[in-house]
This record gives structure tokens, sequence and C-alpha cells, in this order.
């Protein structure tokens, strides 16, 4: 790094809650330019300021500048230092927006991660309950993260919310351990969980035969479990959904999930949601998509040894190339990718030497 005192510029509100978790982890200052500058509502989304909200709370010494317009934030990371906590998030996003970006801090703090989040619990665009549960959480015992968990107290289906859940992360990190995934897993057995709030249990098990009906080809164990919440814990709206996980013998998972809207049978969210899934598994190597992030930012804040993961031609969108641009920002380090030595198969490996970073907040505040 030539120069650690100055500062990152970005441009645009894509990758904002990665760029600011990326400038944590570094110790780098960081300032995002330019948020919906052009937008009829300029500026930053109150979910964003609940965000910074919660960078402040969980970190010692940050200082946080935001613009008259608020289209630009400068940030200067403080020491991640966690402990107890609880989050109000507002309903335009759920709280799987927040639990999510705590997964990338949690294991490298001084106090263990005990938060709980207010909100709603489910949406069509972020992360669910489930979803973080059995798909990233696998990501991170990988890395050596294995004392996590999420509870669900309420369940809060849209728009009203009044979910809660208490996410505990007890493993605290020096650094991940380095990753070697060089092949692509068998599934061994898929899972899952379709839940409802307020409305009829028999939405529940029409989703369940659904998503059987079309995950019978996948030729392996199929268990869905049905999870109804009525009264006080079943939040302030009826909703319906499902997450489905697949599971391989190296216990990586990939993961599909949706939620029902009003005027929706619940068979086309079971059946869409089953073939959602199938879709992952054949567009996945060894991480699904939605995982990518958290693998590759795990293994650049590792030691400075060589990680490999293995990864598919489809994961290589423009997500992704925005976040190897954002990593070289501000890590100064590059993502090799190689086309495996298969001819039958056009995956890549991505060899990434980590750069033994994940302390350097701490020495910097």
């Amino acid at each position: 790094m030539s120069d650690r005192n100055s500062i990152i510029a970005f441009q645009g509100p894509e990758n904002f809650r990665l760029r600011l978790l990326m400038a944590t982890l570094s110790g780098r200052q960081i300032k995002i330019e330019k948020i919906r500058s052009n937008d009829l509502n300029p500026g930053l989304k109150d979910y964003e300021v609940s965000f910074l909200r919660l960078l402040e709370a969980v970190t010692n010494g940050s200082s946080i500048e935001i613009s008259y317009t608020g289209t630009t934030v400068i940030y200067r990371p403080g020491i991640i230092i966690g402990g107890s906590y609880t989050h109000t998030c507002p309903n335009s996003k759920p709280v799987g927006y927040y639990v999510e970006a705590m997964l990338y801090l949690a294991p490298f703090s001084k106090k263990k991660f005990s938060i709980i989040f207010r909100g709603i619990t489910a949406s069509h665009n972020d992360a669910g309950i489930e979803a973080i549960k059995w798909g990233l959480m696998p990501v991170m015992e990988k890395f050596g993260v294995r004392e996590c968990a999420l509870h669900t107290l309420k369940r809060g289906s849209p728009p009203l919310g009044g979910g809660e859940v208490h996410l505990i992360v007890d493993t605290l990190l020096a650094q991940p351990i380095t990753m070697h995934e060089l092949e692509r897993p068998q599934i061994s057995k898929i899972r899952g969980v379709a839940y409802s709030t307020r409305v009829s249990p028999s939405m529940v098990n029409r989703m369940i035969d659904a998503a059987r009906k079309v995950l019978k080809i996948a030729n392996c164990e199929v268990n869905i479990t049905a999870d109804v919440w009525r009264g006080e814990n079943s939040g302030k709206s009826p909703g319906w959904g499902i997450t489905l996980v697949a599971e391989t013998k190296k216990n990586w998972c990939y993961f599909a999930e949706a939620i029902g809207d009003s005027g929706e049978v619940p068979e086309d969210i079971g059946e869409k949601t089953a073939y959602h899934l199938l879709e992952e598994i054949s567009k996945s190597s060894a991480v699904g998509r939605n995982q990518l992030p958290l693998a590759i930012l795990y293994m650049v804040i590792g030691k400075e040894d060589l990680g490999r993961l293995r990864i598919s031609k489809e994961q290589i969108d423009e997500k992704f190339i925005v976040l190897l641009r954002d990593i070289k920002k501000v890590f100064d380090t590059e993502v090799l990718l190689k086309e495996v030595d298969d001819p039958d198969s056009d995956d890549f490996i991505a060899t990434i030497k980590g750069v033994g970073f994940t302390n350097t907040s701490k020495k910097i505040a």
C-alpha cells in the first residue's frame, strides 16, 4: 500500500455495503460520491443511513461525514468492537440486509457479537433468515468461523414487519483459514422450510407439495419442513415464503428463496423456487452466486498465502467484476482467474493471495 492515509474515492450507490465493509476491514478511508445525484430524490436512502448507524455502533472511533444533499459520504473506519446491541431496521429493507453485512465483520471483532435486529424478516431482493443460516453461515464455517448462530424470535412479513432475529457470533479469529476448493461438489440432499405468518397453514403445505414435485428429478433426499407462525410472534402482516437449500457431501450449500405477494398462488411460488434452486446448482461451482462475495472477501483478508476457489463461468458477471475492481482499489490485490484443465468444463480457478490484513484497523485506530 503506497499511501495508507489517502482517501479512496468511489462513485454511485452500487456495492454501498461492501465498500464500507472493505474499508472497515482494511482500515482505509473512503469517499463515496454522486450517490443518486441525478435522481428525483438524490442522496442516501433511509436503509443506507440506518446501515451507517449500525456500522458506527459496532465500531469504535469511526467517523462518518454526510454532505448536505446526502450524495457524498466520507467514512473513516475505527476498531471493530462488536458487543451487545439492538438495531431497528426501516421497513424499506429486511433484517437480512444488515445481518448479512455483519457476517463480514463479526469474526474479526474485539468482543463477541450479539445483535438483535427488528423489522421485516423476508423480501424479494435480500437474503432471508434461512438463506443466511443455511447458505451463508456454512461458508463462514469453511474459513474457521464455527460458533455462529441466527435465532428467529419473531417472523415479520412485509410491508409492516414486526419480526425479530438474534445474531450471535462467538468465534473471534485472527485471520480466516486459507481456502483450497478445486472440485465441483456433488449434491447429497435438499432441505428447506416453508413458512407463513397470519395466513392459513394450507398455504405452506401447498408450497411444499409443489416444490417436491419439481425436485424429484434431483434424485436425492428432499426434506422440506412447515413453519407456521401465529399470534404475537407472527409479526404485523400476513405473508408466506419458502427457502430451499441443496447440500453437498463436503458441506457446501446452494440456496434459493421466494416470498409470496398478494394474488399469487402458493403452488407457483413452490415450483418457481425449486426451479431456481436447480438453476443455481447448474450455474454454480464450489459456492453459489449469492455466497461468492463473502467467500472471495474472506480469502482476500486471509494469511499471506495462496487460496484457490473453483467458480463457474456464469458467476463471472458484472457484479463480480465490480467486486474485483473494488478489492483492487481497497486492498491493492488482484484475483487471478485461470481455466480448469478439463475440456468438458468451462469453470475457472480463482487464485487469491491473502493480504494478512485482518487486524490492521485495530492498529490504525
